[in-house]
């Protein structure tokens, strides 16, 4: 593709790049100014743009109480965080198995999360987050598992049953969540899981199966069978080879598959809520505070969607070079 040279075709693409940004942004950055207003500032009739900014509806969202030493709680939780993250990048760079860097990360976190409500006392919101962690880790981690290992054997699959294979899972991907939701529903009463962790982890990393296992399967045959046939010959195990090889050299698109997982996960109301009664997630937690009476009359509800939107934009900037790198990748595939 030949570089644009005329000034002005550049200029209009910025003034249009620009506008794109602006009016993508505006409603999370009006959101998030909302929300650190209080509710006499956020109804005024003006809109005010400055103002002397407030917590209070983080507090509301996430405490049933707030404690007097909340200063000195969330401090020690940073530095716990960042305790974890930063053992992590130790292990990880000084050659530490994958799996210790994970358990550690895994476990550290887990341990942050069970601690806090321990030390105060948290709100129904603080209930939703860590059923969405709790959720969202561990299908997206069984569904890449699973659907990496079924795109390899796939891509490496000699004649038509890979590509029947494909199609199927193609067909069943494109189905309306709601034709699975009631059979869901019936199976989960008959084996005595409903409003369970099993259930709604099982259910998600069967909804995610048929995208992932295509888009992975794409990114395993642009990588050339002579690779992981020579670690064979090596004296590597089909497995081994995959693993020690071919995973390393997909790994860009294998982050971009997972955080679509991610967000295909997070963001699914409609089974979580036919399925649930208590483990609700974000998605559905959220319908508590935004579009009711209390919308119009607090601040808390602003609090909600930005507590629900960070987790995924932090994800998302920490993984953008995978991301980006993954999706071009799949891009040029097509």
């Amino acid at each position: 593709m030949r570089p644009i040279r005329n000034r002005f075709a550049k200029l209009l693409i910025y003034l249009g790049l620009a506008v794109y940004v602006v009016s993508t942004a505006m409603p999370f950055v009006w959101t998030l100014l909302q929300s650190l207003k209080t509710v006499r500032d956020a109804n005024s009739a003006v809109p005010l743009f400055i103002f002397e900014p407030t917590l209070e509806s983080y507090a509301k969202l996430w405490l049933l109480e707030t404690p007097e030493n909340l200063s000195l709680i969330l401090f020690g939780i940073l530095v716990a965080s960042l305790t974890v993250f930063f053992l992590a990048i130790f292990l990880s760079r000084h050659g530490a198995p994958q799996f210790i860097v994970v358990g550690v990360v895994v476990g550290g976190f887990a341990l942050i999360l069970w601690t806090i409500p321990q030390l105060m006392k948290m709100a129904d919101w603080y209930d939703f987050f860590t059923n969405t962690v709790i959720i969202t880790t561990c299908a997206v981690t069984i569904s890449i598992s699973l659907s990496a290992t079924a795109g390899y054997a796939i891509a490496r699959k000699r004649g038509v049953s890979g590509a029947i294979l494909l199609v199927v899972a193609l067909g069943l991907g494109s189905l309306p969540p709601m034709a699975f939701a009631m059979p869901y529903y019936q199976l989960s009463a008959m084996l005595q899981i409903q409003d369970s962790f099993i259930l709604v982890i099982a259910v998600m990393v069967g909804l995610q199966q048929p995208f992932s296992i295509w888009m992975l399967r794409g990114f395993f045959m642009e990588i050339p069978r002579d690779i992981d046939e020579s670690a064979m010959i090596d004296g590597a195990s089909r497995l081994r080879a995959f693993w020690s090889v071919v995973m390393p050299i997909s790994w860009p698109g294998v982050v971009a598959v997972a955080i679509l997982n991610v967000l295909g996960v997070y963001h699914n109301f409609l089974i979580i809520r036919v399925l649930t009664i208590l483990r609700w997630t974000l998605a559905v937690g959220i319908t508590k505070y935004v579009g009711s009476i209390y919308a119009a009359t607090d601040t808390v509800p602003f609090a909600a969607a930005v507590s629900a939107s960070l987790p995924l934009l932090i994800l998302v900037f920490f993984f953008q070079d995978q991301l980006v790198k993954g999706l071009g990748a799949g891009a040029v595939k097509g």
